[in-house]
């Protein structure tokens, strides 16, 4: 797979990703749900941490602002480093399966941290109010931006029975995070380097050597 192959795939990713979350911040109040079918919701949510909204702050002597910054720092340096390796896999001619796994991830990364280093002094905040975009009264700083999340697919929204040990009678939700574009594509890129492992990581000549063999 070719360089300029991989850069369509993720500016079509990004383009896809942050159009969604301008639409989300220009259009709806955080918190604000839109059912669009009884398993799938519209479901504006702003995370200003780490993954299932986890804070330094939680963990560390230092506050919420320094933690956020600590946070969008490492995420910089965490998708210079995916940057790296998709040049680098493409260099090598590694697979297509590794290329496009890694452009998926180094997609989403970039799109989350869009939203971590530009978003707080893009917009106000959404509380009780749809924000503007270029804010005169910007909720943040540079670095100190807020991740857009709205996809939500509460397939299973049910109540445990009586009888189960611990957890009778509370609420049981599947799949209950929130998510964006750039979520799916950082998963779906994780999910082929762990289900095609062995395909991924095997050079382009390789792979194909595999499917003349599988095809005859």
């Amino acid at each position: 797979m070719s360089l300029n192959k991989s850069l369509l795939l993720i500016a079509a990713i990004l383009i896809v990703d942050q159009l969604s979350k301008l639409y989300i911040k220009t259009n709806f109040v955080l918190g604000e749900p839109v059912e669009v079918f009884s398993w799938f919701k519209i479901l504006f949510i702003e995370n200003s941490g780490a993954a299932w909204g986890a804070k330094l702050s939680d963990f560390l002597p230092i506050s919420e602002r320094s933690g956020k910054l600590i946070l969008t720092i490492f995420r910089l340096f965490a998708v210079a480093g995916i940057g790296y390796w998709l040049f680098d896999v493409i260099r090598k001619k590694s697979s297509r399966t590794l290329i496009i796994a890694v452009a998926l991830i180094f997609a989403g990364a970039l799109g989350n941290i869009i939203d971590s280093v530009f978003y707080g002094v893009l917009f106000d905040h959404s509380n009780n109010q749809v924000a503007t975009l270029f804010s005169d009264e910007p909720y943040g700083g540079i670095f100190h931006g807020k991740v857009v999340d709205m996809l939500y697919f509460p397939m299973i929204d049910t109540i445990w029975p009586e009888w189960v040990p611990f957890v009778g009678g509370e609420n049981f939700r599947f799949f209950e995070p929130v998510f964006n574009v750039a979520d799916t594509a950082i998963s779906t890129g994780v999910g082929i380097l762990l289900v095609f492992n062995k395909k991924a990581f095997g050079t382009a000549e390789e792979t194909a050597a595999t499917e003349g063999n599988q095809s005859t």
